[in-house]
């Protein structure tokens, strides 16, 4: 019997896993999380968590929107923490955490879920980590698992695209994450904008324990007319910090295709999403 140090799956599960592509159509979701303008779902994020930890360890979401990480974790057994920087989307995360501790009862009333409303740049020097729950004496908490997707660039701010057109005619739904300057999704010169956020995602490094994982969620994005490779980019600066393991792709297959350069270009619907997946060796 091979002793499995990574997760408490059965090998079945383990290798179902392991496929290099999956299709994962998202629920329908919850109006309170409508008003944030970029999600992954809880039903995805748990899927990883249970497949990088064992019951009992520690998830870290450093771009923790309105808490998909957290609520997923606390669902897999698990502890976690996540930094929003808006202190709008970490209140709701609060309360949507809150909402499932009282769903799943007693069996999770052991485990630490928080939200720290802070920019992750400094998630190095954030005091509620410091002699948390499973840190080492004088130093700060190690975690097993970072599971987290960033902004696509400065994409909310496209004007042009039908889904953020939608979203302007509803006055309770934000078009882009925050009007903050340290917001990633607000710097629309492209280096500038993947240089920062490899740093936040390298300054990790000292938090995160020896062998364990970092699964980014991305996609490559267009602008102008061409692609920008932000998955590949994030994958080959990032990749200086961490050993890149491998990739795997999340498709969707129940959305409407959109007729865009019928009879002149290609242009693809792209329905799909990079899970890459880093090792802190």
């Amino acid at each position: 019997m091979i002793k499995n140090k990574l997760n408490d799956l059965d090998p079945k599960t383990w290798l179902k896993f392991q496929k290099s592509w999956f299709i994962h159509n998202p629920p329908k979701r919850k109006k309170d999380v409508l008003v944030h303008p970029a999600k992954y779902p809880e039903t995805l994020a748990q899927e990883f968590i249970e497949f990088f930890t064992k019951a009992g360890e520690t998830v870290l979401d450093p771009m923790a929107g309105t808490g998909s990480t957290l609520i997923a974790a606390l669902r897999a057994g698990r502890n976690s923490y996540g930094i929003e920087l808006n202190p709008k989307y970490a209140q709701i995360a609060n309360q949507l955490i809150e909402e499932e501790r009282a769903i799943l009862g007693q069996r999770v009333e052991s485990l630490k879920s928080e939200i720290i409303n802070a920019d992750a740049v400094n998630a190095i020097n954030l005091q509620p980590f410091d002699g948390a729950n499973g840190a080492t004496q004088g130093g700060p908490l190690t975690f097993d698992y970072v599971l987290t997707s960033p902004p696509y660039w400065d994409m909310l701010h496209a004007k042009g695209a039908i889904n953020q057109k939608k979203r302007r005619e509803d006055e309770e739904l934000d078009v882009v994450y925050s009007e903050d300057p340290n917001d990633l999704g607000n710097i629309h010169e492209y280096e500038e904008f993947l240089a920062r956020l490899v740093n936040i995602y390298a300054g990790l490094k000292p938090l995160l324990r020896g062998k364990a994982y970092l699964t980014i969620i991305v996609k490559n994005v267009k602008k102008g007319g061409k692609i920008y490779p932000l998955a590949w980019d994030i994958a080959r600066e990032l990749g200086k910090t961490y050993t890149l393991k491998d990739e795997k792709i999340w498709m969707q297959d129940n959305q409407s295709l959109t007729p865009y350069g019928l009879g002149s270009a290609w242009v693809s619907n792209t329905f799909h999403h990079y899970c890459m997946q880093f090792r802190n060796e």
